[in-house]
């Protein structure tokens, strides 16, 4: 890994492409990342890519950026097309992070529509389920995916913080997850028969690729629902939805983000660590920055290296207990080393880039009390006898 000085200004390159990075001299940008933005802007038809500051480098092209083509390129978005973090008001009369953690449901057990027909989640779903597909309805997903119980900690803009009903001690949901197999499923097909080559039918794969997009907007919703129910509280509509895996057309003009926010006068959730605040925003990002901002801190190293320095300093308890005194749910333990906080770039040097360029402001920050990533068999709730039956019935 390289740190790589940057500014606003275009990167050199020999394409008509241009190439702008968003991130300060001293923000931590790897040189991988930087090549794969280049080899985006040499794809033919390319016209721009805005590098947000938590770029770093994924399979086949860039996380953390906003790349504009005359053509559809599938492989640019990837495959958990519909990915987005949304956020829940929630009121609980205590918020003790202990209690609450061995209450969390079991979010690796999808929602059957049949067996849980009576589960008072299902009370968001409206109409159909976008392509019908219930394959892991109502699951988060693993690698960086969450549901976080967080509190409302500084608030920057109170105005705007008042509008979205949040005030300074408030409880919120963050819930961050994609579309689970059904965006795979489009990807797959799509490489199957053409390779990294454009969309021959950009209205064809676009069809598809909007069922994705609302099947991750309704997930994040039944994952909310699912947790408010059983920590005692009634669900809540989000008052911040972005998806930050998407293709979205612009006058005439495909706008892919791989990991990038809808930046044009838009609220985002831009995600920390579950050891550090994340930041909620005023977004208001312009043609240069592809009307994009970041999603998150970005990552800093691979998994192998997280995995590797991890276990070299942490054990596993310590990495269940965060630097702001939350706890984490995680009954993967190698899961435990690949996302700890460690692994990241620094939220604040992210959110002091997208201040310093004008792409957004700060409304408010949200501090974690709960992570859930994946069930922990010494916390989690006991099933129930529905549930021993359904494990019975089960080939």
């Amino acid at each position: 890994m390289s740190q790589h000085p940057s500014r606003r200004e275009s990167l050199p390159q020999s394409t008509p492409a241009t190439v702008s990075l968003f991130a300060s001299a001293t923000s931590w940008i790897e040189s991988d990342a930087l090549t794969q933005c280049q080899q985006v802007a040499a794809l033919d038809g390319m016209i721009h890519v805005a590098a947000m500051p938590d770029l770093h480098p994924g399979k086949g092209a860039p996380i953390g950026a906003a790349m504009a083509s005359t053509v559809l390129y599938p492989f640019l978005v990837g495959s958990d097309i519909g990915c987005g973090i949304a956020v829940f008001p929630v009121r609980l009369k205590r918020a003790a992070p202990e209690r609450l953690a061995a209450r969390f449901p079991d979010l690796d057990r999808p929602l059957d529509p049949e067996l849980d027909a009576d589960d008072p989640a299902w009370a968001v779903v409206e109409g159909n389920v976008p392509a019908g597909h219930v394959e892991g309805l109502g699951t988060v997903g693993r690698g960086n995916h969450f549901v976080e119980l967080s509190r409302v900690g500084t608030v920057f803009e109170a105005d705007h913080a008042s509008r979205l009903g949040l005030d300074a001690g408030d409880l919120v949901l963050v819930v961050h997850s994609g579309s689970r197999g059904l965006g795979e499923r489009i990807l797959r097909a799509h490489t199957e028969a053409h390779g990294a080559s454009p969309a021959p039918d950009a209205a064809a794969y676009l069809a598809m690729h909007d069922d994705a997009v609302r099947w991750g907007s309704l997930n994040r919703r039944l994952l909310a629902a699912r947790v408010a129910h059983t920590l005692g509280t009634e669900p809540t509509e989000p008052i911040v939805d972005q998806c930050h895996n998407l293709v979205e057309v612009r006058d005439g003009i495909y706008l892919h983000r791989k990991g990038a926010a809808p930046g044009d006068g838009r609220d985002v959730l831009v995600a920390g660590t579950r050891g550090t605040p994340s930041y909620l925003v005023a977004a208001h990002a312009g043609a240069a920055a592809n009307h994009s901002v970041a999603h998150g801190a970005g990552r800093k190293m691979s998994r192998a290296d997280a995995l590797r320095r991890g276990r070299a300093k942490h054990t596993v308890e310590e990495l269940r207990r965060t630097p702001v005194g939350s706890l984490v749910v995680c009954g993967d333990r190698q899961l435990l080393f690949e996302e700890a906080p460690s692994a990241y770039k620094r939220i604040e040097h992210v959110i002091g880039d997208l201040v310093d360029h004008g792409l957004a402001t700060p409304i408010a920050t949200t501090v974690p009390l709960v992570t859930y990533k994946t069930p922990d068999a010494a916390t989690a709730p006991r099933p129930d006898r529905r549930d021993s039956r359904r494990r019975r019935g089960r080939p």
